[in-house]
């Protein structure tokens, strides 16, 4: 009986070693990248459309619901009630104000709103704070009764806490919100987005408008100075002729004619047809 040497049985064994390490580099790698779109879908479970990731606190776990599992939702969001914070005290963040709350009851989600960009950009620039400061904020019970009592016990009342703590002095302001659930404030947000989104388009093209009238002024007047550059060489004087701006009764009794005309148009055609 014949033995291979330990030097042919590397060698068959050689190529396809590598070929298992990048099989399994492979497959752990997609594993891995699985792994992040896994995280990704989580960290933004619960989050509507313009919403903050940084502003939100909250469940995020990403299943796909079955039809009882979807009952039993619906069921719990028809349980759940919601409390607005008008004031965030400066420095708390998401994950403070989920746990402050949660002494007081099962809590399900957190959003608060970061302040306005300009602001936040003054404030840094002016100030030794970097971090993002949060202006108002919403804050899910599983239980619409918790939450009732919740914003009638802590409305107007200091947050309190140990003693020397930043925010022990700070009052609550908040409310609580009948009949309004989660999927109202994704909404209210994605909307205030698009109007804002709106806002900034308008402010750009306004600027681009001016910057353009600018330039053409700017043109206008070297052409003009070149005009009067040469009348003065030919010993002659300059002067602009000023265009009259068209009256606001100029303006209706044109206005008027054209609608007149249209009227007549119509009445011809109608008598024709």
């Amino acid at each position: 009986m014949q033995h291979k040497p330990a030097d042919s049985e590397q060698s068959e064994a050689g190529p396809s070693s590598p070929r298992l390490r990048d099989d399994e580099a492979s497959g752990s790698s997609s594993e891995y990248k699985s792994g992040e779109d896994d995280e990704e879908e989580e960290r933004f479970d619960g989050l509507g459309e313009g919403m903050d990731p940084e502003g939100f606190a909250g469940e995020k776990v990403v299943k796909p619901l079955t039809a009882e599992a979807l009952a039993a939702f619906k069921a719990a969001q028809d349980r759940a009630g919601v409390i607005y914070i008008s004031r965030i005290p400066p420095g708390m963040r998401p994950a403070k104000v989920r746990h402050l709350m949660g002494g007081y009851g099962e809590v399900g989600r957190v959003y608060l709103q970061q302040e306005d960009a300009k602001r936040a950009y003054l404030r840094k620039k002016y100030t030794s704070t970097k971090k993002a400061h949060f202006t108002e904020g919403w804050v899910e019970f599983k239980d619409k009764k918790v939450a009732r009592s919740v914003a009638e016990m802590l409305n107007a009342q200091p947050i309190g806490g140990k003693k020397g703590s930043r925010w022990r002095d700070d009052i609550w302001t908040m409310k609580y919100l009948p009949k309004f659930k989660w999927n109202m404030l994704t909404e209210q947000v994605a909307h205030e987005a698009a109007v804002q989104s709106a806002k900034l388009r308008v402010e750009l093209s306004q600027s681009r408008q001016e910057q353009q009238d600018y330039l053409r002024n700017v043109e206008l007047a070297r052409v003009l100075d070149k005009r009067a550059e040469k009348k003065r060489e030919k010993g002659e004087t300059f002067e602009l002729k000023r265009i009259r701006s068209p009256s606001p009764h100029s303006e209706k009794r044109k206005r008027a004619k054209v609608d007149r005309n249209r009227d007549l148009e119509s009445s011809v055609l109608s008598s024709v047809f």
